[in-house]
């Protein structure tokens, strides 16, 4: 793909048996800058290349979970599994996304929230 928005590094690290892979940007884009380092992925197919999304901080995105449109997970944050996160909603904090549980539209979750199962949050909703 000709215009990829990140690389993984050979940085990596392991959660529940599962290696992670830490993310570099490979150009600008929203409040990304080109060579930021970000958060932790198991695969491409975690992080979509489209939109502004972006996985930051100590956050983990692996299994078959999904970060896309211009959605954000950082902090502490952990989506697996077959999770999704996309539009513009923001994961952040001590907070764990499962299942196929699916966060989008504005939703901000955050701190110890845990969304798991066939959950889906949505809109303007903020959850802490």
């Amino acid at each position: 793909m000709k215009n990829k928005k990140y690389e993984l590094t050979k940085n990596y690290r392991q959660i529940n048996g599962i290696k992670c892979f830490q993310i570099r940007a490979l150009r600008n884009f929203a409040n990304v800058q080109k060579g930021e380092l970000g958060g932790w992925i198991e695969s491409e197919n975690n992080l979509s290349w489209e939109g502004d999304a972006w996985v930051s901080g100590d956050a983990w995105v692996f299994g078959d979970a999904r970060v896309f449109g211009d959605a954000r997970v950082f902090g502490y944050a952990c989506v697996s599994d077959d999770a999704w996160v996309f539009d513009d909603a923001q994961v952040f904090g001590d907070t764990w996304i499962s299942g196929n549980a699916q966060v989008f539209g504005r939703a901000r979750v955050s701190i110890n929230a845990q969304i798991s199962g066939d959950s889906s949050i949505f809109g303007n909703v903020i959850i802490q």
